[in-house]
């Protein structure tokens, strides 16, 4: 029996993909997660981690190809570090999540039986993005060689994986609208052409432009563009303003967040209106919400039509229920359950957040529901609920990747909910925390999986749980 070690270079089958996008392939008794390798593939990969019981590879060449490839449309493929199985056809994209999901919750949740209700794939696959961000660097990943004196110091596009500093050119990105990658490499063009619009470096902290981000309304056709700036200076951003303004008619909304600080994020302290609303509009179903540079909404518009329905048809309202929406963010599963129930209470811990969502409920004319500021490790079991608040029907559950927190978790089952529906964008911590509820008398009725971004490994499901 060969001992895997660092450094050696395997002759490897893929079986599958591990939750997070990585092959999954055997190696004696080992198992090797490998980067850059899809289902039916055979690789030449080599190991650059060991690990007790599996090992970490990448690939070096393919030797076999897979009977599920495709050919990736995206030049950056390979590269860019978003879309990782945009190689490997789409239902095999599907059926690689399922699998993943169905795994994690029969091996950490401890469900044998466990299989998912429904597998719904998204309609569009490619151009379905409605927020972008790209970063501008002086410090561009060079793929091909170039003399030194055709470098330029100017980078506008996507992270590479593992790098905080270097910038990988996005001239074509397939999960944006097409007009995105027009704005992009028009802003590109401008930049180059004016020396005062330099990039900011996050090694030096010097320069000035950090962020684009573009917002789009699917169903309105509103288009915000948002220039993150290191400090305040519209004489300097004037070429970008004029030349995008100029050749783009579509823009209806233009702003600058001015972001001072050495953490490299995408939002500032304060903003500039340029141009226009300082929001755009989006529609879902019968609603309408507004959408600012630094507010949360699904990225997915469709999708999110599709996963809000799911929700509602989970919850089998009469009119009569009251629901508690928990980590309700900005509003929008409060709001679009609101009109089939009796009462809806939204908690969420960011002010901002709640503040949109108060704005959203008013623009829609909504007056059944509630949004309360909570902590919500520690907002129940500290008893800060107000007494007039009605017992809750129905329970949904929608917290970060992290999970629910302990004390939350204890607490569900003082709800008496006939009905909790948990919506997670991480299979591994819900099925831990799904184990929990079940525990306290709960069991899974039904679980979905709605595929929300297709050609990336993240996934989103709705588990349903009843006493």
């Amino acid at each position: 029996m060969h001992t895997i070690k660092k450094g050696d270079e395997l002759t490897l089958d893929i079986d599958s993909l591990a939750f997070g996008g990585r092959g999954i392939a055997r190696y004696d008794e080992c198992v090797l997660f490998v980067k850059n390798a899809i289902p039916g593939q055979k690789v030449k990969a080599l190991v650059y981690r060991k690990k007790k019981g599996y090992a970490e590879a990448r690939t070096l060449s393919v030797l076999h190809e897979s009977p599920f490839g495709v050919q990736a449309p995206c030049l950056h493929f390979g590269v860019c570090g978003g879309c990782k199985v945009q190689n490997l056809a789409y239902e095999e994209q599907l059926n690689q999540k399922a699998q993943q999901v169905e795994e994690i919750f029969r091996r950490l949740g401890e469900y044998p039986d466990f299989k998912l209700s429904k597998i719904i794939g998204a309609e569009n696959i490619f151009h379905y993005r409605n927020k972008m961000e790209f970063t501008f660097s002086p410090y561009p990943w060079i793929i091909y060689d170039k003399p030194e004196e055709e470098l330029k110091p100017f980078a506008l596009g996507l992270h590479i994986p593992g790098r905080f500093d270097k910038i990988l050119n996005i001239s074509d990105c397939h999960i944006q609208p097409e007009i995105g990658n027009k704005l992009l490499n028009e802003v590109r063009n401008i930049c180059l052409c004016h020396p005062e619009l330099v990039p900011y470096s996050p090694k030096k902290h010097t320069g000035f432009l950090r962020h684009l981000v573009l917002r789009y309304g699917f169903h309105t056709n509103q288009l915000m563009v948002n220039i993150v700036t290191a400090y305040d200076d519209m004489k300097k951003l004037s070429p970008l303003i004029d030349g995008l303004l100029e050749k783009f008619p579509e823009i209806t909304s233009f702003v600058n967040n001015i972001n001072t600080r050495k953490s490299d994020v995408a939002y500032g302290e304060y903003e500039n209106l340029i141009y226009g609303s300082p929001v755009i509009e989006e529609t879902l179903d019968d609603l309408t919400f507004e959408i600012s540079a630094n507010s949360f909404f699904q990225t997915n518009t469709i999708q999110a039509e599709v996963l809000y329905n799911q929700i509602l048809s989970a919850a089998n309202l009469s009119g009569n229920e009251v629901i508690y929406d928990l980590y309700c963010g900005t509003g929008s599963i409060s709001l679009y359950l609101a009109s089939h129930s009796k009462m809806v209470y939204g908690f969420e811990v960011i002010r901002s957040s709640l503040e949109n969502a108060e704005r959203n409920a008013k623009r829609n004319n909504i007056h059944n529901v509630q949004f309360i500021k909570a902590n919500l490790d520690t907002y129940f079991k500290s008893n800060q609920l107000p007494r007039k608040f009605l017992n809750p029907d129905i329970v949904i559950l929608d917290p970060p990747r992290s999970g629910l927190h302990p004390d939350m978790k204890n607490y569900l089952q003082k709800f008496d909910a006939g009905r909790i529906i948990y919506v997670s964008c991480n299979p591994a911590t819900q099925a831990r925390d799904v184990q929990s509820i079940w525990e306290v008398g709960y069991k899974i009725t039904k679980s979905i999986l709605v595929d929300m971004f297709p050609h990336t490994p993240h996934i989103e499901i709705v588990t349903v749980l009843e006493r």
